[in-house]
C-alpha cells in the first residue's frame, strides 16, 4: 500500500512539472517563426485577388500562388485578360518577373526589391516573403494582450547591426494560433512608414489564415492594397519543374 502511494505521489509530481513546463510562454523568435510557417506550410497553393486602390482609380487582379519551403514561390496572374500570364518567380535568393506582352523574363536586382510589386503597396521583398526577419533580427516580447478569447503577442523585431535590411524596427502582433494580425514597419529614424493589417481571418485546409490583409503607407492616406484569399491548401504535392524559368514563361501548371 505504501509503495502504491509513493508511486502515485511520484506520478502526480511528474504531471505537475509537465503542466508547469507546458505553461511556459513561447519565445518571441519561436512565435515569429511559427507565424511564418502557419501561412506557408511545407508547401502551399492558393487562389487570391489583389486590389490596388488610389484616389482616382482602382485595379483588381486574380492570381494563383505556389510555395515550397522558404525559398521557392511562384505567383501567376489569371485575370483580367490584359494582365493574364504575368508572373513572379522566387527561387532561392533570386527573383524574376515575366510579361507576355514583351515575352521576356527579367531578373529583379537587389536594388529593386524595395520597389512596388505590380504597382501595389507591397514591395518585391514583401512578395518574396523572405525569412530575413528570423535570421537577421533580434526579437523581444513587449507585451501580451487579449482579443476575442485569444492571446495576442506584441513583438519588437530589431535588425542586427550587420544586417543588410532597410527597416530600423518592426512591430508585430501575432495571435496565439500564429495568425499575423498587424505588422508595422519603421525606418532607421524610428518613424512608422507602412502597416500591414489583417481585416479578416478564415479557415483554409483546417488552419486559421489571414484571409484579407491591407498594406498602406502612412504618408499616402486614401491609398492601399488588399490581398484576399479565396482558396488555399497546404502541404500539397508540387512538380519539380514548377519553380523554373521555363515554367514561368510557358506555364505547365
Amino acid at each position: 500500500m505504501a509503495l502504491f502511494t509513493l508511486r502515485f505521489l511520484f506520478i502526480t509530481l511528474l504531471s505537475l512539472v509537465s503542466i508547469n513546463s507546458n505553461a511556459q510562454p513561447p519565445t518571441a523568435e519561436t512565435i515569429v517563426k511559427a507565424a511564418i510557417d502557419n501561412w506557408r506550410g511545407v508547401s502551399s497553393y492558393s487562389e487570391m485577388t489583389m486590389s490596388i486602390v488610389r484616389p482616382d482609380w482602382q485595379r483588381t487582379m486574380s492570381m494563383q500562388s505556389w510555395t515550397e519551403g522558404d525559398k521557392k514561390s511562384l505567383i501567376r496572374v489569371t485575370a483580367p485578360k490584359k494582365d493574364r500570364g504575368n508572373g513572379t518567380l522566387l527561387n532561392e535568393d533570386a527573383m524574376w518577373s515575366f510579361s507576355p506582352k514583351i515575352n521576356r523574363v527579367i531578373k529583379i536586382p537587389s536594388s529593386m526589391m524595395k520597389q512596388g510589386w505590380m504597382g501595389s503597396d507591397f514591395s518585391n521583398k514583401d512578395i518574396a516573403k523572405s525569412d530575413e526577419i528570423i535570421d537577421q533580427y533580434e526579437h523581444t516580447l513587449l507585451s501580451t494582450e487579449s482579443l476575442d478569447e485569444h492571446r495576442v503577442y506584441v513583438i519588437q523585431s530589431i535588425p542586427h547591426e550587420d544586417a543588410a535590411v532597410v527597416w530600423g524596427k518592426e512591430i508585430l502582433k501575432i495571435r496565439d494560433d500564429y495568425v499575423l494580425l498587424d505588422h508595422q514597419f519603421f525606418d532607421q529614424d524610428g518613424v512608422l512608414v507602412k502597416t500591414l493589417v489583417t481585416l479578416n481571418i478564415d479557415i483554409f485546409d483546417k488552419r486559421p489564415v489571414a484571409q484579407r490583409q491591407r498594406m498602406s503607407k502612412v504618408n499616402k492616406p486614401g491609398e492601399w492594397t488588399e490581398i484576399s484569399i479565396q482558396a488555399a491548401k497546404f502541404n500539397v504535392e508540387i512538380a519539380g519543374s514548377l519553380f523554373t524559368l521555363s515554367n514561368l514563361r510557358n506555364p505547365r501548371q
